[in-house]
């Protein structure tokens, strides 16, 4: 599990702009998100009541990410050292969880990809074809919360969700796992709802098929084979 250093009082840098949530900019933050004067005492409530109760979550998510327990560790550290550092353009009562997800996930954009121990991001151009055409209306994907995988082994879920590119397996972990709304996702993620919705379309699709292939393997049959 990840653990949180001592937060430091360091000014952040101008690469830090685009990691604050909600938009804001270090030089003049946006009207929707005003930066908040928070004594110290407050900050620290806010960090250990707000922020540090989805600690889990985040470890979770950053280790989906990054598929290793370092780099998770350390992308959770850089992003509650962020969040400490950009308190003040945190609403308190807000969505605490989605604003730490909105930093995890541009930190892990912004520092971990780099590495190089993920496949280059996706195109999704045929995705958003395929979701604006005509026939996207009637296709059906199951919400993996619903959708009944009691006879697969819960290890093969896992390992088939480990195997989607990145993109599609953030959006499943999200939705599916996390329980964001779309809107919150867009927020998230910084795409359009219709990206989001293509995005997740794909996502549970490919998953699907990989669960196919593996309760197949297992000698297990779609309800509609004799």
């Amino acid at each position: 599990m990840a653990t949180i250093p001592e937060v430091m009082s360091d000014t952040p840098t101008r690469d830090d702009d685009q990691l604050l949530p909600e938009g804001d900019s270090i030089d003049q933050p946006s009207a929707d998100t005003p930066t908040r004067g928070y004594t110290d005492e407050q900050k620290y409530q806010i960090f250990n009541k707000e922020f540090m109760p989805h600690i889990d979550s985040m470890y979770n998510f950053a280790f989906r990410l990054t598929m290793d327990e370092d780099d998770a560790n350390d992308l959770v550290q850089d992003t509650y050292l962020k969040a400490f550092r950009f308190i003040s353009s945190f609403e308190q009562g807000t969505n605490a969880k989605a604003w730490l997800f909105r930093i995890l996930k541009n930190s892990f954009i912004n520092d971990y990809r780099k590495k190089s121990k993920e496949p280059a991001k996706v195109d999704y151009q045929d995705v958003e074809t395929t979701y604006n055409s005509e026939d996207a209306e009637s296709e059906h994907t199951v919400d993996l919360r619903a959708e009944s995988v009691s006879d697969l082994i819960g290890d093969e879920v896992a390992n088939a969700l480990n195997a989607l590119p990145v993109d599609f397996r953030t959006v499943i972990i999200l939705c599916d796992i996390e329980g964001f709304t779309y809107e919150e996702m867009a927020k998230i993620l910084d795409i359009p709802i219709g990206t989001v919705r293509s995005r997740l379309h794909r996502a549970r699709n490919l998953l699907k098929e990989k669960l196919r292939d593996y309760a197949s393997s297992m000698g297990y049959k779609e309800e509609n084979e004799e």
